[in-house]
């Protein structure tokens, strides 16, 4: 599993809409063995992408409501937000080079000393 802060639909708003950063949300399942495979994708992209991007994770059985609200019918989902929009949006397992990329087209460079 990701080390990835788990988001709520309580707290999604704070997190991911009125982020200043952009935001990659992993809509997954417990039970789901592509979602647990994906996990340290994430844990790597959330590494490269630290300063300039976060990466969150949403229990699609724990707040359906969310994952109806994105159109989630297939997990891992995986939706990039920007400036409280969806940016962005990709549906099964992922390469972190096709995430980071993903990001990069909406985030800010990293400044060379925060690099």
């Amino acid at each position: 599993m990701s080390q990835a802060k788990q988001v709520t639909a309580e707290t999604f708003q704070r997190e991911v809409v009125d982020s200043d950063i952009p935001v990659l949300v992993d809509f997954y399942a417990t039970w789901c063995g592509p979602c647990r495979m994906l996990g340290p994708v994430l844990d790597r992209v959330a590494a490269q992408v630290a300063g300039r991007a976060k990466v969150v994770k949403v229990d699609v059985d724990e707040d359906p409501g969310l994952a109806g609200q994105f159109d989630v019918a297939s997990i891992p989902t995986l939706v990039l937000f920007a400036k409280g929009k969806v940016a962005g949006k990709t549906v099964g397992l992922a390469r972190a080079e096709q995430l980071v990329e993903m990001i990069d087209k909406v985030s800010t460079p990293a400044s060379p000393a925060a690099r």
